[in-house]
This record gives structure tokens, sequence and C-alpha cells, in this order.
């Protein structure tokens, strides 16, 4: 063979050798942004149904505000937690990076959760207002919107799991960083998080204490 065809033989397995690199480079690269869109879905779909809660909390106070003699310091709670979540909003459009960020959202949804939960309880001693039908809407609307939080926040993590596993899965782990991907916080497992809080506006009845 003539070093002219060895020389084109080279360059060949040369070009080769690169384009499968690519092809391989290429798949990688397109499995880890398709897990990115998940879990910014996801993360989407989380702020809507927090914010669906968020925007009940007016109605809820309206409501009971017209009540006689309401306990103002429980509805400033209420207002005031509200507010605190308005501060600690994550940038839009793509799910968070920031462990910290997401702690400070998560502890302002609990404190919100915490002080409409209270707020619940205080109702206990109006039961004229709890009669009404605009109170009892509410009680259907917050109790959907706590079970859809619960749903959402558990996709959520499963998508950031699939995301995070796969970044430092080899091969991908070898191109992961130079891609711009890094790993991702979950939301944190708290004492009843497998659970949505309660929201039960029949105080006539006791609620069973769940076992130890």
């Amino acid at each position: 063979m003539s070093a002219g065809k060895i020389v084109l033989v080279l360059v060949g397995l040369l070009a080769f050798g690169l384009i499968a690199v690519g092809l391989w480079a290429g798949g990688i690269y397109n499995r880890l942004v398709t897990l990115q869109q998940s879990t910014d879905a996801a993360w989407a779909q989380v702020e809507n149904v927090y914010q669906r809660r968020t925007d009940l909390i007016p109605n809820l106070v309206n409501t009971v505000s017209g009540a006689a003699n309401f306990e103002r310091t429980t509805l400033t709670e209420v207002v005031d937690a509200r507010a605190s979540v308005g501060r600690a909003q994550i940038p839009a459009g793509a799910a968070p990076t920031d462990p910290q960020k997401l702690a400070e959202f998560e502890q302002a949804q609990a404190r919100l959760g915490g002080a409409l939960s209270r707020l619940l309880v205080v109702v206990e001693k109006y039961p004229e207002l709890r009669a009404t039908a605009a109170f009892r809407d509410l009680q259907a609307q917050l109790e959907g919107t706590e079970n859809r939080i619960s749903v959402e926040r558990g996709r959520f993590n499963e998508a950031v799991q699939a995301y995070n596993t796969a970044i430092r899965q080899f091969p991908a782990a070898i191109l992961a960083g130079m891609f711009g991907h890094t790993v991702r916080p979950y939301f944190k497992a708290t004492a009843g998080s497998d659970r949505p809080p309660a929201v039960n506006f029949d105080f006539g009845k006791k609620t069973a204490t769940p076992a130890p």
C-alpha cells in the first residue's frame, strides 16, 4: 500500500473516531438536557400549587375576618407568613440549584402552612362561620391544594433524583461538568412530610391520634 493510501486510511479512521465521539457526547448531552428540563417542569408544578395556596389566603382572611370578635392576632400571623413566602421566592425559569435558597423557600412555606393550620383551629370557636357556603368552598379548595402540594413535591424529588443520578454515573460524569450540569437540591423530608397537612373543618369530630 502506498504512503498516500495509508494517510487516507488514517485520516478516515480519525474522522470516524471523531464522529463516534461526537455522537457519544451528543447523546449524553441530550439525555442530561432532557432530565434537566424534567426537573424544571416539575419545579414549575411545585410553584403552581404553592401559589394556589397563597392565592387562597386573602379569601380565607376576608371570610373569617367578617366574624364578630375574630382573633386579630391569628389573622395577622397568616398575613405576615404569606408576605414571608413572597420574599423567599426563587427566581423563575428553572428549578433551584442553591440548597440554601430552597431551604429558605421551604421554611417560608412551612411557616405559612403552620399559620394557616392555627387559623383553622381558631375557627372552631365560630360555628356560624363554618356553616357558611364561602367557608365550605374554601375547605374543598384548601384540601385539594394541600394534596397537590404533597404530590408535586414528591414528583419534583423524583425528577431531581433521576437527574442527579445521571450526572454522577459513568460516562456522563466525565462530561456533566463541562456541560454545566451540577447536583440539584431536594425537598428535605421532615416529620409528617409523607402526608399532606390536615385541613379539617369538621371540628365536631375527634381526630384519631396517629400511632408513634
